[in-house]
């Protein structure tokens, strides 16, 4: 009766969930102490009106400019993540998102030029020591799953003047996206204007330089068109 309990509420937030026959019963009531407790410090934001429509926060969680962070049902933000959403659109996260420990999610860092933001959808993972950076703009679809050391970077530095410290050069901007049903591996870096269609896969380790089509397989340093995806035959 238990174990029916626990898989009809996780399958609120994962409809196709179904317990491993090799869980037992120390794990499961493991499994269930520490979300009730993610669960718990969830309400903490009650304190700032808001509803925390099965907010998820692991220990040390932390938010900078708070009004400007929004969220669907069932957000998951592992251990000491950090999600800053000083910008002029913030940090927007959809249903079903989960975030890995110790990631950092900020949108600018300087008060003199801020950053866009950041859109995460529906459904999205995203592993541990993530960052992500939304000074151009970075919008990421519903339903991908994403390694960890993921990194994105929508700003780049001028460095053309030889006379003038980099610092002082300033920045472009033309930001990120990256389409729904994208399976992006570990340690993979995006670079500032970069596009990947809906359903790409990039290789572990791949530093993405380049805009690339729907249903792309790309890897490398930096990331080249591997294949594309097809039906079977």
């Amino acid at each position: 009766m238990f174990k029916k309990v626990i898989i009809q509420l996780i399958r609120k937030r994962n409809p196709q969930f179904d317990l491993d026959p090799a869980v037992n019963g120390y794990l499961l009531q493991a499994f269930v102490r520490y979300h009730f407790w993610c669960l718990f410090r969830g309400l903490r934001i009650l304190l700032w009106f808001r509803r925390p429509k099965g907010l998820m926060l692991g220990e040390g969680v932390r938010f900078f400019n708070f009004p400007r962070i929004h969220f669907g049902k069932f957000l998951r933000l592992g251990s000491y993540v950090y999600v800053s959403g000083q910008g002029r659109e913030g940090v927007v996260f959809g249903n079903n998102v989960s975030i890995g420990a110790f990631s950092r999610i900020v949108v600018s860092t300087s008060l003199h030029h801020l950053g866009v933001g950041i859109r995460i959808g529906n459904h999205v993972g995203i592993g541990e020591y993530a960052y992500l950076g939304g000074g151009g703009g970075l919008h990421i679809g519903d339903e991908c799953i994403i390694g960890q050391y993921f990194s994105c970077h929508p700003e780049n530095h001028l460095f053309g003047d030889l006379d003038t410290a980099i610092r002082f050069q300033g920045v472009t901007r033309n930001g990120i996206k990256v389409g729904s049903n994208c399976w992006i591996g570990s340690k993979v870096t995006l670079l500032d204007g970069v596009a990947l269609g809906e359903g790409c896969v990039v290789a572990a380790g791949s530093v993405v330089t380049q805009s690339f089509p729907p249903f792309s397989v790309i890897g490398g340093v930096p990331a080249k068109l591997l294949k594309m995806r097809t039906y079977e035959k």
